[in-house]
Parts: C-alpha cells; structure tokens; sequence
C-alpha cells in the first residue's frame, strides 16, 4: 500500500512541477517578446517595425507570437486585459463593511503586484511603453478607447458594490478620478527621468490623493 500511495504521490508531484515549468516557460516566452517588441519599436518605430522583425529577434517563430497576442498592437498593451478584470473581481467581491478608499486602495496594492504581471510597475519598460503611446497616434487613440471601456466597467462594478452609497455618476466619477491621478502621476515621474523603482510608490501616493477627496459617506466603513 505504501508503495502505490508513494507512485501516486509521485506522479501527482511531476504533473504539477511539469505544469509550473510549462507556466514558466510560458511567461518567460511572453517577456522575450514584449521585451523585444518594445524595445524595437522605440528604436526604429512602430510602424516600421513587424512582427516578422520581433520574431526574428526573439528568435522565435510568428506562430508562438500569435499564441500570445493577437496582434502588434496587443503587445504594447500586455497585461492590460489582466489587470483590468482583476480589478474589477476585486471590487465586486468587496468585503463586508469596507469602505470605498479601503477597497480601491487594496486594488491599487493589488495591481503593483510584481510577481503576478509580465511588466510591473517598476520595470523599466514600463516608460519604454509610455513613451510609445504618448508618441504614436494610433496606439494614443487605442490607450484612450481601452481605458474608457475599462473605466465603464469597474465604475459598473463600483456602484454594485456600493448601492446605498454611490449612484452611477458618482461611481464614474469617482474611478475617473483614481485613474486620471494615477495615470497624470506616473507620466509625470517618467518625465522627469524617474527612477523605475519609485514608480508603485508615485502610483500608491496619487491613489491617495485622490480618494482623500471623496465624500466621507462613501469611504467611511459601513456597518455590516
């Protein structure tokens, strides 16, 4: 009997150390091709740069990009589409009696998590990809229409989760205003020529700033 619990035991263990590798693998792939897509753009220009060009770079065949972005432009926005529907899952799940700043200030936590996104908040290709959206009109206009949508949906999710507390303007405006500081900090401390390591404590300082300002009905813990 033992020795059938430990072969299970055992070929339990490999499927999962096999899938951590697979994982891993996986992510450091998505990296090389984000890393060298991005840095080949800020050198010889979005337009001018393919995906051929990326792959070839990478070392890597056009299938396994296409694996990971269905597009040139996907890659700019890596982890954009993560990041999103993790914030709004944690503001749907909100905790009994937490309050509106708690909440958003633990998603703003959340989203500077370094080991759960292929770029975190300081990495330095986090300004490479600033710089390339702020310059290119085509990838402005996509950063625009993507935050947008994203703004809509957990100003949705915001005010589900606070029904008694905020109707639907005040939920877009309050994430209007969380996003708008946090995005106006961050270009800022890239302009300046930042260090990429003070980047999460610009973010979490301008998160901050903004929900101070928000009416203490909403941000103050309710009573369960």
């Amino acid at each position: 009997m033992e020795s059938i619990l430990s072969c299970l035991w055992s070929g339990y263990d490999l499927g999962m150390t096999s899938s951590g590798l697979r994982e891993r693998k996986k992510q450091r792939t998505r990296r090389a091709l984000i890393e060298t897509g991005l840095r080949l753009f800020a050198a010889n220009g979005y337009d001018e740069t393919t995906v051929a060009d990326i792959c070839a770079s990478a070392e890597l065949s056009q299938a396994t990009f296409f694996v990971h972005f269905p597009a040139k432009e996907d890659l700019v926005f890596a982890d954009q589409p993560e990041r999103a529907a993790a914030m709004r899952e944690l503001i749907a799940g909100r905790e009994p009696g937490e309050s509106l700043r708690t909440l958003l200030l633990r998603g703003v936590d959340l989203l500077g998590v370094s080991g759960r996104w292929t770029i975190p908040q300081d990495d330095d290709l986090v300004a490479v990809r600033a710089q390339l959206i702020t310059s290119v009109p085509a990838l402005r206009a996509t950063a625009l229409r993507r935050m947008f949508d994203i703004q809509a949906e957990w100003a949705q999710a915001l005010a589900e989760a606070f029904p008694d507390e905020l109707d639907e303007l005040d939920a877009h405006a309050v994430i209007g205003a969380l996003v708008g500081a946090v995005v106006s900090a961050a270009l800022a401390n890239i302009r300046r020529g930042a260090e990429a390591s003070s980047m999460p404590e610009v973010i979490a300082r301008a998160a901050g700033r903004a929900l101070d300002g928000i009416s203490p009905a909403a941000t103050q813990p309710q009573d369960p």
